[in-house]
């Protein structure tokens, strides 16, 4: 499964008793809906819950409103609180990390420091 989503708060590295290591952060997937015979559309915000196991120092760059594309599994952890009412939460275990965004490698390579530094002629163009 793919989600798509921003980071909410800065991932945690949790270290296990049996010292292994995961990535705990979570995820906000923004959606929006028109209910028929209605102008305005109905926004929707669902967090989700994220594991990494594979590499911790993946946390240092999954910062707070960082955009992410995960590929993993999903599952669903119910319970009763305090009250006694049931609840639930969406937990995703991740499998691969995409980070998109703006990095400093490629805002500093996106442009030429000087226009003078094209090299191609002007002639040459096919329109």
């Amino acid at each position: 499964m793919e989600i798509i989503g921003r980071v909410t708060k800065d991932a945690i590295v949790t270290k296990l008793k049996d010292e292994r290591q995961v990535v705990n952060f979570s995820i906000a997937l923004n959606d929006y809906y028109k209910p028929k015979g209605n102008e305005e559309a109905v926004k929707i915000t669902t967090y989700v819950n994220c594991a990494y196991w594979i590499n911790p120092k993946i946390a240092a760059r999954l910062t707070k409103g960082k955009l992410v594309e995960l590929y993993g599994r999903v599952g669903v952890n119910a319970y009763n609180n305090l009250q006694g009412e049931p609840k639930a939460t969406l937990t995703f275990h991740v499998n691969s990390i995409k980070l998109h965004g703006n990095t400093k490698a490629n805002t500093e390579t996106s442009v030429p420091a000087n226009p003078t530094e094209i090299t191609e002629p002007v002639e040459d163009l096919p329109f």
